[in-house]
C-alpha cells in the first residue's frame, strides 16, 4: 500500500467564493514534490499576480538548485563528498548548511539533513513510493558509519567532509526556507496580506480582508481536520506525519521520517504539529522542528523546550493526543475536545 505524496498536512480554510467581498488572488503550482499555493488578499489582480508569480519562480529555483537525487548543485556537492574532494559552494548553500548544522545540534541530531544515503536506502529518494524493505546489510553498514551533517566542514565557502558517506538531502528543511523567502519577496513587492502553503507548511502575512487566516490540522487517520486555528501575522505552522509518504509491508506502516539513531522509521507517532510565532526564520523553524519532535516520541516536551518551541500538538500511535498548554489555548477541535487529550504544562 502506498501513501499519497500529494496529501496536504494543513487544510487552508478559505473558499474562494466565500472571500468574494474583497479581492483574493490565488496561484498554485507543483513544486518540492507537492502542491504549493499563494493567496493574496486585498490587492487588485494586476498587483497580486506578478507578486505571486515571483514567489513561485523562487520556489522552482530552490527546488532545482537543491534537488537531492536529480542533477543539481546539491547532488554535485554530494558527489564531491563521496569522492573525498573539497567542493566550493555558493554563499547561499554555505548559509543553508551552516543553519542546518545549528538546527541539527538544537534538535539532538534527530533532524539531520546529512542522512541522504539512509533516505535513499529506504527508497524515499524517488518520485515513486517504495514497496519493499531496504537491504538489512546496507542499513547495518550505514548505522556503523553513522554519517551526518556534523561531519561537514565549511571553510570560506568550501565544503569538505571527514565522512564520505554523508549525503545532503534538504527535503525536511527547504520548504520552510521557501516560506521565509516567499514572505520576503511578497513584502518587497508591497504585499502585506497573504497565505503561503507548501504542502501543508503554512505561513500567514497580515490578514484576510481584516480577519485572521484560519487553517486546519489534518487528522492523521480520518478525512478532514482534527482541529483548526487562526494564524497571526508572521506565524508559521508545520506538520510531520506518517500518513503522507509511506508504504506498508505485512500490515506494518513505514513512513519517510527516519530516526538517525536506529536508521528506522519511528512507530510511536502518527503526527506532530508545531506553530511558530513571528520571528527570524519562523518558516524554516516550522518545517524543521516538527521532525525531531516527531522522532523524539514521548520525549518531545523536553526537546521542544530545548528548541524553544512552545506550541506543539502530538498524535501518538494509538491516536491519543498530547498538546502543550500554549497550543491548547489556540486550537478549536472539530467535533469537540477529545476525551483522551493530555495537556502538557
Amino acid at each position: 500500500m502506498r501513501g499519497s505524496r500529494l496529501g496536504l498536512l494543513i487544510i487552508v480554510f478559505c473558499a474562494l467564493a466565500a472571500c468574494s467581498r474583497a479581492p483574493l488572488h490565488h496561484q498554485e503550482a507543483f513544486v518540492f514534490g507537492t502542491r504549493v499555493e499563494v493567496l493574496i488578499a486585498g490587492l487588485p489582480e494586476a498587483e497580486a499576480r506578478p507578486a505571486a508569480a515571483a514567489v513561485l519562480r523562487e520556489f522552482d529555483r530552490l527546488h532545482r538548485t537543491y534537488h537531492a537525487w536529480k542533477p543539481s548543485e546539491l547532488s554535485a556537492l554530494n558527489d564531491a563528498i563521496a569522492a573525498g574532494r573539497p567542493q566550493p559552494v555558493t554563499a547561499e548553500m554555505a548559509a543553508l548548511i551552516a543553519a542546518a548544522q545549528r538546527l541539527a545540534l538544537a534538535g539532538d541530531g534527530l533532524f539531520d539533513p546529512g542522512i541522504g544515503r539512509l533516505i535513499a536506502l529506504w527508497g524515499f529518494q524517488s518520485d515513486e513510493m517504495p514497496s519493499t524493505m531496504p537491504d538489512a546489510g546496507a542499513l547495518a553498514a550505514w548505522r556503523a558509519a553513522r554519517p551526518g551533517i556534523a561531519d561537514l566542514r565549511l571553510d570560506d565557502h568550501v565544503v569538505s567532509s571527514r565522512q564520505p558517506a554523508v549525503a545532503l538531502d534538504f527535503g525536511g528543511y527547504l520548504k520552510g526556507v521557501a516560506l521565509d523567502r516567499a514572505a520576503s519577496i511578497l513584502k518587497e513587492q508591497g504585499v502585506h496580506n497573504a497565505l503561503i502553503n507548501i504542502g501543508g507548511n503554512v505561513m500567514a502575512l497580515g490578514s484576510k480582508n481584516g480577519q485572521r487566516w484560519r487553517v486546519g490540522i489534518q487528522h492523521p487517520r480520518q478525512p478532514g481536520p482534527l482541529a483548526t486555528l487562526e494564524l497571526n501575522d508572521g506565524e508559521a505552522i508545520g506538520t510531520s506525519g506518517d500518513y503522507q509518504r509511506f508504504f506498508e509491508v505485512d500490515g506494518r506502516r513505514y513512513c519517510h521520517l527516519l530516526d538517525p539513531r536506529s536508521g528506522q522509521p519511528p512507530m510511536h507517532t502518527q503526527a506532530l504539529t508545531v506553530l511558530i510565532t513571528p520571528g527570524v526564520a519562523a518558516g524554516t523553524l516550522s518545517d524543521v522542528a516538527s521532525k525531531p519532535l516527531f522522532i523524539a516520541g514521548s520525549d518531545w516536551p523536553r526537546l521542544a523546550r530545548q528548541m524553544k518551541v512552545d506550541h506543539v500538538l502530538r498524535v501518538d500511535a494509538e491516536g491519543r493526543l498530547q498538546v502543550s498548554s500554549a497550543m491548547q489555548r489556540r486550537l478549536d477541535y472539530v467535533g469537540g475536545q477529545p476525551k483522551d487529550l493530555v495537556v502538557i504544562p
